[in-house]
């Protein structure tokens, strides 16, 4: 066989391999995202939280969660959406994030958790390209289920130290 027949034979990566799945679909700022369920450790009510001073505004603060304290971030403000009052349907999503130092537990909070959803490879589609300017790391694809436009969140790269 000619190396061009094996190069043309080889599968061919991308940058969506492997983001078929089940994921955790949630509302902010009345658009829908979803965040792989292995990224999430349990969802809570939203509680009180203690805050810390001089964080970015982003960072709620830090809550006792069974004797462990973590940090919150509220996911609205870190997509740079304006604020909104916490309601009855404000959750806390514990998720287990990758950092430089390890993997973190972090919640995170969103205006409403709605299901958990299986994301097939071909209602998946690359992050349209908005320009140079514009960066979406924190997207890392978007899928497209029953007639709706679902973000799906990278959090590691969206709770990321550099953020985006």
């Amino acid at each position: 066989m000619n190396a061009a027949v094996a190069s043309a034979d080889a599968p061919k990566t991308s940058r969506l391999d492997g983001v078929a799945g089940k994921y955790l679909t949630f509302a902010l700022a009345g658009e829908e995202y979803g965040l792989s369920v292995l990224k999430v450790r349990e969802i809570i009510k939203i509680m009180d939280i203690t805050p810390v001073p001089q964080v970015p505004s982003h960072i709620r603060g830090v809550i006792n969660l069974r004797g462990k304290v973590i940090s919150v971030i509220d996911l609205r403000l870190k997509f740079g959406f304006p604020p909104k009052d916490y309601d009855d349907r404000t959750c806390i999503v514990v998720v287990d994030a990758a950092t430089d130092n390890g993997t973190v537990m972090t919640g995170v909070v969103v205006d409403s958790v709605a299901e958990v959803l299986n994301i097939s490879a071909d209602e998946v589609e690359e992050t349209p390209d908005f320009g140079g300017r514009v960066q979406v790391d924190a997207i890392k694809a978007v899928a497209k289920v029953k007639g709706k436009v679902k973000m799906l969140v990278d959090i590691d790269r969206a709770l990321g130290v550099d953020g985006f």
